[in-house]
């Protein structure tokens, strides 16, 4: 962005000429690097999907059988 004094008028046009010239740019180049992207195929996203569904279960199952073990220690301590 480019340095613009403001004067005691309040703000400058010239501010937000270069704002809207330095937004205009930033989604323009959002723009082109979404078209070169390569998007995941149908399959691709069911198998992530499902991958990341199976990780999630089988992490809160984990937990929740350690957290058992836990508790049944802690019992016999007690």
């Amino acid at each position: 962005m480019a340095n613009v004094t403001r004067t005691s008028g309040g703000s400058s046009t010239t501010t937000r000429a270069a704002r809207a010239a330095s937004t205009q740019e930033f989604f323009r180049g959002l723009v082109s690097e979404m078209r070169r992207v390569t998007w995941p195929t149908q399959q691709e996203w069911m198998s992530a999907t499902i991958l990341t569904v199976a990780l999630v279960v089988s992490v809160g199952i984990y937990t929740w059988g350690i957290d058992e073990i836990f508790i049944k220690l802690f019992g016999l301590i007690r």
